[in-house]
């Protein structure tokens, strides 16, 4: 059983940007998880444990959806929370650009004849920067922040492959590694 997830790597320009803008609030957001630098991605579809014997359909699913799929480039840009400002759990950078939600509803199209669900929240395509169990700032600091940052433009990402990523759970956290990318169409 491996646990896996359906990701686009993001720009190093860009996630260094993001880094900056992480170390910038450390210390205005106590009780954060944030995710490592290494770790960002914007996560198509997470797919959880699965048996090692699905990952070769997987692979020939994502090869038939999205190898006719066009490049495209996403734009990350502004600064959120869901669920909502009231009860934050997880802090996120937007992502934008056209193509981007028809890539994610390609994907997802291709894994349901694979007995994946579909996802049933609403799509909003974005990066985990960090998460709290339990929220221990003032949320007029949080709304302010996030009204400081809604329209910085962090960078923009080239948009050339889908990678199916085994995520393993460690204490010093996860370490995902590449077990198959299917290029976009040039």
């Amino acid at each position: 059983m491996v646990r896996a997830f359906i990701a686009i790597s993001i720009d190093s320009k860009t996630i260094e940007r993001i880094a900056d803008l992480v170390s910038q609030l450390k210390p205005r957001m106590p009780g954060m998880r944030w995710v490592a630098k290494g770790n960002l991605h914007f996560t198509l579809k997470f797919l959880g444990q699965i048996d090692d014997l699905r990952i070769e359909p997987i692979g020939r699913a994502l090869e038939l959806a999205v190898r006719p799929f066009p490049r495209f480039t996403i734009n990350a840009k502004g600064l959120g929370v869901f669920p909502n400002v009231k009860r934050p759990q997880v802090l996120w950078v937007g992502l934008e650009g056209r193509d981007v939600v028809s890539l994610a509803s390609r994907v997802e199209c291709a894994l349901e004849p694979l007995v994946f669900r579909p996802e049933e929240r609403d799509f909003k395509p974005h990066l985990t920067v960090g998460r709290w169990r339990h929220f221990e700032g003032p949320r007029a600091r949080l709304r302010e922040e996030i009204e400081k940052w809604k329209s910085y433009e962090f960078g923009q990402s080239k948009v050339e492959e889908v990678t199916l990523f085994e995520s393993v759970l460690k204490p010093e956290g996860a370490v995902y590694h590449s077990l198959k990318s299917v290029a976009l169409v040039g």
